[in-house]
């Protein structure tokens, strides 16, 4: 979807931030669905959601973060039992290899802790600015928008970037929104992306977003048929 024709920088980022505001009366619980508790976990359950579902993700972290529960641990791990433990999420030999091989970094170059700058997080094998914004922001409360398949959707049909490199979406939209709100946006706009905005059909008809939208009649516009297409939980 092309930038909205006619619409000034200044009007569209008041209309992104008129969309944020109904995002957030929208979804008011929105926040990131992966579950950890420190942040070498989120670290792993985002790389472990490349390609996958985070309902997958967290079907399998319990039983490797028991496991592995440090990155020496997970460091000096044989290949093949991290597979067996992470198989549900498809992909399970470059997983676990990118894994075992992201532990090893963290241990010889960032003495087992997880930086915190995003300049080093992305040196980590596995690691680029989507997972690197993640962990920013929800373990370390450092501002940043996570563009994922969804956000950039969704950014796309809102006609707020017309492009698809994921580095330029997030250079767009950060331009848009105050950086205390980067976090929150990027929540927003995923958990928007999983539940009404979908790939395919999206539920037009059901979004409280219609009136800003140049996208609006992609997916049905009736009301019953699209509402039938809301998820109440997010799957992607």
């Amino acid at each position: 979807m092309p930038i909205k024709a006619g619409e000034t920088n200044l009007a569209r980022t008041r209309r992104a931030r008129r969309v944020l505001r109904e995002l957030a009366l929208t979804y008011p619980d929105a926040h990131c669905e992966l579950d950890y508790r420190s942040p070498l976990e989120l670290l792993i359950a985002t790389v472990l959601s490349a390609q996958t579902t985070d309902r997958r993700v967290n079907q399998v972290t319990p039983a490797l973060f028991a496991t592995y529960p440090t990155p020496h641990a997970l460091a000096a791990a044989d290949p093949a039992d991290v597979e067996q433990l992470i198989a549900p999420t498809g992909f399970h030999r470059v997983k676990a290899r990118t894994l075992i091989d992201l532990a090893q970094a963290l241990v010889a170059r960032f003495d087992s802790t997880v930086p915190r700058r995003m300049d080093e997080l992305v040196t980590l094998p596995g690691v680029g600015r989507k997972t690197a914004n993640v962990v920013l922001g929800e373990a370390f409360e450092v501002p940043g928008i996570a563009v994922d398949t969804h956000v950039a959707r969704v950014a796309s049909r809102l006609g707020l970037s017309d492009s698809t490199d994921a580095r330029t979406i997030e250079t767009h939209l950060c331009a848009m929104f105050p950086r205390r709100d980067w976090t929150r946006a990027s929540q927003l706009l995923i958990w928007h992306g999983r539940r009404r905005c979908h790939a395919r059909r999206p539920a037009c008809g059901a979004c409280p977003l219609d009136r800003w939208c140049p996208a609006y009649g992609e997916g049905p516009t009736d009301p019953k048929e699209a509402q039938a297409l809301v998820k109440v939980e997010g799957r992607a």
